[in-house]
């Protein structure tokens, strides 16, 4: 865990600090997973950090959903082949005017992540961060400090 620093573009630390007075005090990593390979995967072992701020089947809940959605952007599919063999016949133009299968789950990831931090997260003074702003290498985790929370 490291102590300060901001959080990324886009992100709603200026709407936590308007609401609920919140100064980031901390950061929380979640390391990937390669025990089963390279395929992008997180642990869903809960940190000592977020114990007792967070359920921990909540807090599994979304990385196993997480793990999910990358399995399937990873997932080789005909069609997501048929999209590789189109791209090479046409020089990779193709993907100027469309979106990979790949982009469109990162998409669907960045959505469930915002989702995430509005139903849960924010709540309980906490910011998932997408994992794309960290090169897929770790899922941060921002605490805000609350007046009242010890």
């Amino acid at each position: 865990m490291s102590q300060g620093g901001g959080t990324p573009a886009g992100s709603n630390a200026a709407a936590l600090q308007a609401a609920g007075g919140g100064v980031v005090f901390s950061k929380v990593f979640i390391q990937r997973d390669y025990s089963v390979g390279t395929s992008v995967k997180f642990h869903t072992r809960l940190p000592t950090e977020l114990e007792g701020i967070i359920e921990r089947h909540v807090f599994e809940s979304t990385i196993n959903r997480l793990n999910e959605f990358y399995a399937e952007a990873e997932e080789g599919s005909c069609g997501t082949y048929c999209e590789g063999c189109i791209g090479c016949i046409t020089a990779y133009l193709i993907y100027m005017c469309s979106e990979t299968h790949y982009e469109k789950t990162l998409r669907k990831i960045s959505k469930f992540v915002a989702s995430q931090n509005e139903r849960i997260y924010h709540q309980k003074g906490l910011q998932l961060i997408d994992p794309t702003f960290r090169g897929l290498r770790v899922i941060e985790i921002t605490i805000f400090d609350r007046p009242g929370r010890t």
